[in-house]
């Protein structure tokens, strides 16, 4: 069976025989992603990027961002607005120490019970405890310690920040604290599970827009629309079926003949190909740069010369215009003096092999080495062009290894748990969109997305000092300043460029683009 010229692969013939988008009707979405859903548990270790969008669509959080135009055509989050999701209201202390929030009162779980306090206690109880991601995600808003949550009443929380911070309510809109139902979770928990991590992982227990009907890990996840869901206006679709097709070929031909209604994160090449046959959003990743990641655990990194001589002799422009298809903003070839706070910015750095081999040759690895180069296969569409392109380059140097791939749901705990690759691709994006933010994921000892290893005593202190800090406190420009001329001089992790989520719909309407880069199915329509 052939569509628009490529052949589909065996996995996917049964889903369209049983349901193809042009059959559903209006009350279904069909989309289809290349990524692998690892997880239903945002919260547990090693759950992958693909699988936070189970948190959005399925579990409610206290309040939510709004809306807005975005460049280039379409809708985006709007970062700057705070919009009531379970809570009909919130009120913040005179000195910035106590927030109190008041539960809507219609609010209720699947399966029927209100929705209180005390589950928004325990569900941020398990976020600060559980430790890796969720448990750093919450500290960037001065969540640390279950003490600070109390249940008042059954419809009043509150919270109590050990300082005021930018951050907080913020924080609060972000995936990770998110409401379980916590009965049932309880329900389910051991003495050596206290909070239901087995369970959860495979059966969500909510009160969003849409709950699980169905998943079949590595083939399809089908939503089913919560109908009495409080949180925002009830979907326009009662079911959405999302498919894993890990052939972007097959996912462009399925999103071309009409198949399927949306293609979610497709390709570059695609996005470019594509704009005039179905419709395509491009936007920009806010507080998202892609770059070549050093880990000073491997001997040779910690070479500044080598560091340099790296950066150096990445060959920029053939990249972007390979990798990317010169969609999103360049990061190199930047001024070598800051004078600003913008971010992301271009690093100084740029194509330049003499002053590549200069720094080799000042280096204790003048003669080079051997390292492998890592990348994932769920996003080889941009890495393994631009992992070749530097391979390519850094043999010129004397550097060598091969290119190991790593299967897209093994990814993340290879590069950001385990932290055990040498030269690798990352593309961490910050969800609070402030540069202090980015540094407190990217750059700080142990956290998730630090995938280098990168340690630096005064790094620590100016992100401690700034992450909480207004960005209009007269302090706050100069200390972030500063972290700019350490990353670039220190250079754990080297810009490539700002990407843009590129999203294909043909027969949907109402996709928002969304800072966590996943799927938002509450807004779609079919059409």
């Amino acid at each position: 069976m052939k569509i628009g010229g490529g052949v589909l692969g065996a996995s996917v013939l049964p889903f369209l025989k049983v349901l193809p988008a042009s059959a559903a009707g209006k009350d279904v979405l069909v989309a289809v992603t290349g990524q692998t859903i690892n997880s239903l548990d945002l919260h547990r270790t090693g759950t992958n990027r693909a699988s936070y969008q189970v948190a959005v669509n399925c579990y409610d959080r206290l309040v939510s961002f709004g809306t807005k135009e975005a460049p280039g055509g379409g809708l985006s989050y709007d970062y700057s607005v705070i919009e009531p999701e379970l809570a009909e209201s919130w009120m913040i202390s005179d000195d910035g120490l106590l927030l109190t929030f008041k539960i809507k009162s219609n609010a209720t779980f699947w399966d029927g019970r209100k929705v209180t306090a005390a589950d928004v206690k325990w569900s941020f109880d398990r976020a600060v405890s559980v430790g890796g991601f969720p448990t750093v995600q919450m500290k960037a808003g001065g969540f640390v310690r279950p003490e600070q949550f109390t249940a008042v009443d059954e419809e009043t929380f509150t919270v109590a920040l050990d300082r005021p911070s930018k951050l907080s309510l913020p924080d609060l809109a972000v995936p990770v604290p998110f409401v379980i139902n916590s009965e049932v979770a309880k329900a389910h928990a051991t003495e050596a599970d206290p909070w239901a991590m087995e369970y959860l992982h495979k059966n969500p227990a909510g009160s969003g827009a849409f709950k699980v009907l169905k998943w079949e890990a590595g083939e399809q996840l089908i939503y089913e629309r919560n109908d009495a869901w409080v949180g925002g206006p009830l979907p326009a679709v009662k079911r959405v079926v999302l498919r894993e097709v890990p052939s972007p070929a097959t996912r462009r031909a399925l999103i071309e003949r009409g198949d399927v209604q949306v293609s979610f994160d497709i390709p570059n090449k695609d996005a470019k190909e594509l704009e005039d046959k179905v419709t395509v959003y491009s936007t920009p990743i806010e507080n998202c740069l892609y770059c070549v990641g050093l880990n000073t655990n491997f001997e040779p990194f910690r070479d500044p010369d080598v560091r340099k001589a790296i950066a150096y002799a990445i060959p920029y422009q053939e990249i972007f215009q390979a990798a990317a298809y010169e969609r999103g903003s360049p990061l190199w070839g930047g001024e070598s003096s800051i004078t600003d706070t913008a971010w992301p910015r271009k690093s100084p750095y740029y194509t330049d092999m003499e002053k590549a081999k200069a720094h080799m040759e000042k280096s204790g690895y003048a003669k080079g080495f051997d390292v492998p180069f890592s990348i994932s296969l769920g996003l080889a569409d941009w890495m393994e062009p631009t992992a070749l392109l530097i391979q390519e380059s850094l043999r010129k140097l004397g550097i060598t290894g091969e290119l190991e791939k790593i299967p897209g749901a093994n990814w993340r705990t290879a590069a950001l748990v385990e932290k055990r690759l040498a030269l690798h691709l990352e593309n961490f994006g910050g969800w609070l969109n402030t540069p202090d933010y980015y540094f407190f994921w990217a750059y700080q000892k142990g956290h998730l997305f630090n995938s280098s290893n990168y340690e630096n005593p005064e790094v620590e202190a100016l992100v401690n000092e700034t992450l909480h800090m207004p960005m209009d406190d007269p302090a706050y420009a100069p200390k972030i300043m500063r972290l700019f001329e350490i990353a670039f001089e220190d250079l754990p992790r080297i810009p490539l460029w700002q990407p843009a989520l590129n999203v294909a719909t043909n027969g949907a309407e109402g996709y928002e683009s969304w800072f966590h880069r996943q799927l938002d199915i509450r807004p779609l329509k079919a059409v």
